[in-house]
């Protein structure tokens, strides 16, 4: 499977560059600071990581989840960006470091403990963080981290490559239909 999503990661960086580079125009055309937005995301085993993905909020903006975050301190480029899940994009970068997968379960915030101490009882810190998982597909968020890490740890249970496609799949029609 590492094989597969080193092979995307690296077509979906030569494909969608001209894509990405639009959209870190549009970032600093909108607002001020960086395109790209840093954070650090718990990973497999509980090791973490700088996760990338474009800067959606202003500068300055307190690091909570997206479900606490204000709605307010979303960009107008941002709220477009998070609608269409483009701000992704940039952790293909992550995927070509071996940092993350294509899918998984989403990569929690350090602070967000319960989460992490729930998904390390459910077997889902044992394989990498994704762009997209079954928990995603399915609409659930952190702001439910017992559930959301009992799906992530069937997840992790049952990965296979049949199955990460249909999710890849599902995760598409979802941009598309606006869900």
């Amino acid at each position: 499977m590492r094989f597969i999503d080193y092979s995307a990661a690296i077509f979906g960086l030569m494909f969608l560059a001209p894509i990405m580079l639009i959209i870190a125009i549009l970032i600093k055309i909108d607002s001020k600071g960086p395109a790209l937005f840093k954070q650090q995301r718990v990973g497999k085993n509980g090791k973490t990581f700088t996760c990338l993905k474009f800067r959606t909020m202003e500068v300055g903006t307190k690091h909570v989840p997206t479900h606490q975050s204000s709605a307010s301190s979303i960009t107008k480029i941002g709220n477009i960006l998070r609608r269409t899940k483009l701000d992704e994009l940039p952790q293909l970068i992550n995927v070509l470091f071996g940092q993350m997968a294509l899918v998984g379960p989403r990569p929690g915030l350090p602070t967000h403990e319960e989460l992490t101490n729930a998904r390390f009882k459910t077997g889902a810190l044992d394989i990498l963080p994704g762009i997209t998982g079954l928990s995603q597909v399915e609409g659930l968020d952190m702001s439910t981290p017992v559930l959301l890490a009992e799906r992530d740890g069937d997840y992790a249970k049952s990965k296979n490559l049949i199955f990460d496609i249909k999710l890849i799949f599902m995760t598409l029609g979802s941009i598309v239909s606006k869900k």
